[in-house]
């Protein structure tokens, strides 16, 4: 028999599982509170419960729990890179920063990802497989627990596209969320696509205020589908649209993230084009400085082409900010850890 991992079930979940089993749902109050709140990892350890409730549990379920493989920190600043192990023997990554307005946390949603953009390192292995809402979650209780603190806020743009592991992206969403847990403010969680329109629209439908980032990296639809194949499927056009739906829905502030390539896409033309596309939409660019991988032999813009492209847009009306470089020391970029622990090994 199949044994049930009750991390992954949302708090109605859980206590419809204990209905399921012939006990009171607040028996599954409880075991949420425990898991999710606590952050208990063993069954036995829920001694809120009877013994004979837990041996019970423990012939139908476990709880999923990923190990710290290694934790690198850097030397440079305050962030940290976790590597961890799955069960299957797969290895996912993730990244803490302090900032002045509290700790974030940059989670993997894949081990792996399919969507092929050539200057990131997560995706050049392709995708093995999606992870679950537990292991999604369990990287929030692990490093919480090494390192002693409270996550403020979540953003899921580490190794992975979330908008292509939905359903388990969603119950995520939801447990972190809850009040009986962690009860993190859906307004502190971001979510990173590189535009996967149809998941766009069932995000804003979803009616909960997370913040959308977009990776765009070029306004210019046949230069991106040179650097990001999802461009082949999904256009410029059609994602602006979802964009524009989305914040009809939630009225969020879209997020536009831009990686700055020398002589690709840090030119005044290419200012016009992407302040036109975002003219009237509430939203802000982020730019960023390109992190090198082996595969992707462009250059990062230059100093000067990076503040001359930030204060052309400012000067056009579009709210831009550089994003700060934190981590370098320890390839905290999206993939580059795990790569290069997988290739030593």
């Amino acid at each position: 028999m199949r044994k049930i991992d009750l991390k992954s079930f949302t708090f109605e979940e859980i206590k419809e599982f204990f209905i399921s089993i012939g006990e009171k749902p607040f028996r599954g109050n409880q075991v949420f509170r425990w898991i999710h709140k606590n952050m208990v990892d063993d069954i036995e350890y829920i001694t809120v419960i009877s013994k004979g409730l837990r041996d019970k549990l423990k012939e139908k379920c476990y709880i999923d729990n990923i190990r710290i493989l290694e934790r690198f920190d850097s030397k440079i600043d305050d962030t940290k890179k976790y590597l961890f192990l799955l069960n299957d023997g797969n290895i996912i990554e993730s990244v803490i920063m302090k900032y002045k307005h509290g700790i974030s946390l940059c989670l993997s949603t894949q081990v792996g990802c399919k969507m092929g953009c050539k200057f990131c390192a997560s995706t050049k292995d392709g995708l093995i497989r999606n992870l679950t809402s537990a292991q999604i979650v369990d990287q929030v209780y692990q490093i919480q627990k090494d390192l002693n603190i409270n996550i403020s806020n979540i953003v899921l743009m580490g190794s992975g596209e979330p908008l292509d592991n939905y359903q388990n992206v969603m119950k995520f969403l939801s447990i972190i969320h809850d009040e009986h847990g962690q009860n993190i403010s859906y307004r502190n969680i971001t979510l990173s696509t590189c535009g996967v329109v149809p998941r766009i629209y069932d995000l804003a439908d979803e009616n909960i205020p997370i913040n959308l980032s977009v990776s765009l990296h070029t306004p210019f639809n046949e230069e991106r589908k040179k650097i990001m194949p999802i461009a082949k499927k999904y256009s410029i056009k059609e994602i602006i649209k979802a964009c524009r739906y989305y914040v009809s829905k939630t009225n969020r502030r879209i997020t536009f993230e831009y990686t700055l390539i020398e002589g690709i896409n840090d030119g005044y033309k290419d200012v016009i084009e992407l302040a036109d596309l975002l003219r009237g939409l509430i939203c802000h660019v982020n730019l960023i400085p390109l992190n090198p991988i082996e595969e992707y032999i462009q250059k990062d813009s230059k100093a000067k082409s990076v503040k001359t492209f930030h204060k052309e847009l400012e000067k056009k009306g579009i709210n831009t900010t550089i994003r700060r470089e934190m981590g370098r020391d320890i390839n905290a970029a999206c993939g580059q850890l795990r790569r290069n622990y997988i290739d030593k090994q």
